[in-house]
């Protein structure tokens, strides 16, 4: 009797994709960071009358530029929300939390934040809740440290201003620009077809799966074609040279990325693909690589993957041979 074959490995692996997102603030959000930095809420006045927090920068009636600013409370009512009971890392909290919309005193729209409250049942659509700000305020939402419930008794208009008072969002040291970490943290599995290509690479090979309608080759292989919508199962070693199609210098240095400015990535098309794949061109002054330059594979130790792709010392391939490719 024969042993039943193995399953095959099902490859996973946790990915995180991580930057630094940089961004310039225009008056209505300068305004409304620096105000949140001074423990003030300030909302938009649109063309119909509503006051919209957080304030958006153009008129969602009329699509015109808008900067009509206005004081709101520090208090506002819970329109709806959903509990959270296992925090992730860097959320606001780090202990389970609603997150909630919140509609403040004055505004006519509801504000996206957390509410710290001890469980579910203690939350409900149309509580009363309050600002509870971070002790260190830097000019950014988090300077709304989160919401907590608050006894109507206890309620009081922040700096004795009335809601909806008209406000000129003129702050000493404004806030003009913010720096956002974007993050996501998860764990990936790539799948059958790109399971066979990571397997192949160990072994310096390049697979990819031609569709059996158009022919295309894709590598790295999706298991589809996402022209024709059919499953791609012919399998097809490509390469190991392939043709620089198009490439950009790259003069700024990444962060954890120990690689000497200018350097070039370029899309190379290997032979037998039928769409180009990206990597990184060395063995050449980068004022050299040019379209056309035939190019191989430079394993790294182990041979997990291409470390970069070098000259062949090949003559240029003609332009006619790569221009679908492009």
């Amino acid at each position: 009797m024969t042993a039943p074959a193995s399953p095959p490995e099902v490859l996973r692996a946790p990915l995180v994709v991580e930057f630094p997102f940089t961004r310039s603030l225009g008056p209505v959000q300068s305004a409304f960071l620096s105000g949140l930095r001074d423990r003030v809420v300030l909302g938009v006045k649109t063309s119909d009358g509503r006051v919209m927090v957080p304030p958006v920068e153009y008129d969602p009636v009329t699509a015109e530029e808008i900067r009509d600013l206005v004081q709101v409370g520090a208090t506002g009512t819970v329109t709806t929300w959903a509990w959270n009971g296992h925090p992730r890392p860097q959320q606001p909290l780090d202990t389970p939390f609603a997150w909630v919309l919140v509609r403040l005193d004055g505004a006519d729209t509801a504000l996206l934040h957390v509410l710290d409250a001890p469980g579910p049942d203690a939350v409900r659509t149309g509580m009363r809740v309050r600002v509870r700000w971070t002790g260190e305020p830097s000019g950014a939402i988090t300077d709304i440290a989160c919401f907590e419930p608050c006894d109507p008794a206890d309620e009081d208009t922040p700096h004795g201003t009335p809601h909806g008072t008209p406000h000129d969002g003129v702050f000493e040291d404004a806030v003009t620009g913010i720096v956002a970490e974007a993050r996501l943290d998860y764990t990936y599995s790539p799948g059958r077809a790109q399971t066979a290509y990571i397997n192949a690479l160990s072994e310096r090979r390049t697979v990819g799966e031609r569709c059996p309608s158009c022919h295309k080759v894709y590598v790295p292989p999706r298991g589809a074609c996402p022209t024709c919508g059919i499953a791609t199962t012919d399998r097809v070693e490509v390469g190991p040279a392939g043709t620089v199609t198009t490439y950009c210098i790259v003069n700024i240095k990444a962060r954890n990325l120990d690689i000497d400015v200018p350097y070039v990535y370029a899309h190379i098309a290997l032979d037998g693909a039928g769409l180009a794949l990206h990597g990184r061109i060395g063995g050449i002054p980068y004022d050299q690589v040019r379209m056309g330059l035939r190019v191989e594979p430079v394993w790294t130790e182990g041979g997990r993957y291409p470390d970069h792709y070098r000259p062949t010392g090949e003559p240029d391939a003609d332009y006619d041979a790569y221009k679908e490719l492009i």
